[in-house]
């Protein structure tokens, strides 16, 4: 088994080269195969010049070094592209991910494709990190049906073809499993240790959570609808469309029968603008369709994912 450990790191010169002990002192101890990548996003401390400093000391160590700094979804990101192992290890940098959790991964990834670590026993502040990602967690193993103690923890494993199909940006990074799980991978989730931070600080906070709820509608639909949107506008504009159009034959029949004046009713305003947000959402749907179809059709995207091909050769 070969193994690709992906670490992105922001400023964390104090926390470099204990991590770095500490991985190398777990890895060196097994039977792995292993390189290192740690991906340096945009730091403007010492974080990088400590990086080079390591990476001459051993060849199995990669240093990646982005212009700016683009966020742990593009390190992450950036990490698997470059990876060769079988497996990919993802872990933060700040020392609160535990290196002797490794191993366990790595052995129960032999009858899955991800496994996730869960931080059962957290050592964050409960009001500003632990309380905001509990509900985050409930939220999304509820929308995406992808069931999950902690989607927010770093440490993961994945096989090779999970992440070399995976396409990330925003804050992505943490809805790995329920992007992946349209591709029918197998998924499981291991209790992991958990150190509070020593040193450093931290680049998380309760700012991001409204931008974790925003990347979760992406994923929903995505998840759902990425290659049906009429499916998802479609039935929202008829309903739309329908109701505009019973109320407004509500009230032509109010005109017509009764001589009711119906100019200056609100209903009549309310029936109209149902029946052009009803053509707008249809007119989305289609217009989705169509660029559905010519993303898929210009890059030459499958709609689907092969495991494995037995038989005739292959």
């Amino acid at each position: 088994m070969t193994v690709s450990i992906v670490v992105p790191l922001f400023n964390e010169e104090d926390n470099v080269e204990t991590l770095h002990e500490r991985l190398t002192e777990v890895l060196d101890g097994s039977a792995i195969e292993y390189e290192i990548i740690y991906v340096d996003d945009g730091s403007n401390d010492r974080t990088l010049s400590l990086l080079e400093e390591i990476q001459k000391k051993r060849k199995n160590i990669l240093v990646l070094s982005l212009r700016r700094n683009f966020g742990q979804t593009a390190a992450f990101a950036a990490g698997f592209d470059f990876a060769r192992g079988e497996i990919v290890v993802t872990m933060d940098g700040d020392l609160q991910n535990d290196p002797k959790d490794i191993p366990r991964l790595l052995e129960v990834i032999r009858d899955y494709d991800l496994v996730s670590g869960w931080r059962k026993r957290r050592k964050d502040p409960f009001i500003t990190r632990r309380l905001p990602s509990m509900m985050a967690n409930w939220l999304i193993s509820r929308v995406t049906g992808v069931r999950l103690h902690d989607y927010g923890c770093s440490l993961k494993a994945y096989r090779r073809d999970v992440v070399k199909n995976l396409r990330l940006y925003g804050e992505m990074h943490r809805f790995i499993p329920a992007v992946a799980s349209w591709y029918g991978v197998r998924i499981a989730e291991i209790e992991t240790t958990h150190h509070p931070r020593l040193r450093g600080k931290s680049k998380y906070g309760i700012s991001r959570t409204l931008k974790v709820l925003l990347d979760l509608i992406t994923v929903k639909f995505l998840q759902s609808f990425s290659t049906k949107p009429m499916q998802f506008f479609g039935p929202m504009g008829v309903i739309f469309g329908l109701a505009g159009f019973g109320i407004s034959l509500y009230l032509s029949a109010e005109k017509i029968l009764k001589g009711v004046n119906i100019g200056g009713r609100p209903l009549l305003l309310l029936g109209v603008l149902l029946i052009i947000v009803g053509v707008q959402f249809v007119g989305m749907g289609l217009l989705g369709e169509m660029l559905v179809r010519v993303y898929h059709e210009s890059q030459k995207k499958p709609i689907y994912a092969i495991k494995k091909i037995v038989g005739a050769g292959r």
